[in-house]
């Protein structure tokens, strides 16, 4: 196999150094730290390079996380460099608000997560649909700080606020036959204008192994920078496995489904010879269209090498034990 090239712009959106970040941190009340002033809808446009940076429409009234029960916290961090609050909410892949990276933004606010259920279905011992309120009132929210990186070879770090899925999982009760789970995004046109087109099949599914899915570092994020999640981030409640790429962290997720097979996962069926079901953060395996070898932190000039694992080889390396990772990729 011939040596692969950096990705090029015809195959992913190109990034372009932001300008402005202190300021807009100012505009929006995000200190140092992350924390915001939450209420009254902020609409702010910001340079992106010679392009212009997408609207971000904070929403009114209350976070809805306001309140709730709070670990100390990060539970867990990296070292790196924070990826700023701007760059996460207006750089993004959600399809179902546009394929460019600034529609998610653009288009973000037409997502309403209040209210918002969640059916759980399959090989459980009690089926039902539960309320995003009532799954909240399960768990203490924690703060973790994870690496996120996208098969398309670009990074960021983000401050995650939610709860393990393996806590999850075990208060919905899958029976002992269950060894997969999967779950499905929303499907509605006028919330996630995207779906009007057939850029995947929808609805977004995705699914873990079990024993991927309870392993410690698996989180159900509802918040970021210590805030409830965004439109664009996939509100009210995604999934975020750090040691995958992104495209496994299936956003506004509204069915959770126990079972004994492998279930389908949408980039796997979209184009099975570029991704497939582990989807697990590998340097040495290139997409056919591009390496893999390093990645560009957004926020910063140059390009860094890629982590094995996404640099969770120690936590999660044992997970895939005697598995060719070049063939379950």
């Amino acid at each position: 196999m011939g040596k692969k090239s950096e990705p090029k712009g015809s195959e992913i959106t190109s990034e372009s150094h932001y300008s402005g970040r202190r300021e807009w941190l100012k505009k929006v009340g995000l200190t140092v730290g992350g924390a915001a002033v939450w209420g009254g809808a902020v609409s702010l446009l910001m340079s992106r390079g010679a392009a212009e940076r997408p609207e971000v429409v904070l929403p009114t009234g209350p976070d809805p996380l306001a309140g709730l029960p709070r670990k100390p916290g990060p539970t867990w961090t990296v070292d790196d460099k924070k990826t700023p609050f701007e760059d996460v909410t207006t750089y993004n892949n959600y399809y179902e608000l546009g394929t460019r990276k600034s529609d998610p933004a653009r288009y973000g606010h037409h997502l309403k997560p209040r209210p918002w259920t969640i059916e759980v279905t399959g090989l459980t011992h009690e089926p039902r649909t539960l309320g995003i309120e009532d799954i909240l009132k399960w768990f203490p929210l924690e703060e973790r700080v994870y690496r996120m990186r996208c098969v398309e070879a670009w990074s960021m770090v983000i401050p995650w606020l939610g709860f393990p899925l393996a806590d999850l999982i075990k208060r919905l009760e899958p029976t002992s036959k269950a060894r997969y789970v999967a779950f499905d995004t929303l499907v509605d046109t006028e919330q996630l204008p995207g779906q009007k087109y057939e850029a995947l099949p929808w609805p977004y599914v995705e699914g873990l192994r079990m024993d991927e899915a309870m392993h410690p570092l698996a989180f159900m994020a509802v918040g970021l920078y210590g805030k409830a999640l965004l439109g664009q981030n996939g509100a009210p409640i995604r999934l975020v496995v750090p040691w995958k790429y992104g495209f496994k962290g299936i956003k506004s997720i509204v069915r959770i489904h126990f079972a004994d097979r492998e279930p389908p996962t949408t980039w796997n069926n979209a184009a099975p010879f570029e991704y497939g079901f582990y989807a697990n953060v590998n340097p040495t395996v290139d997409h056919p269209r591009w390496s893999q070898a390093t990645e560009r932190r957004i926020g910063e000039l140059g390009r860094r090498p890629t982590l094995m694992f996404n640099g969770y080889a120690e936590e999660v390396a044992d997970l895939y034990a005697g598995m060719d990772l070049r063939r379950n990729f």
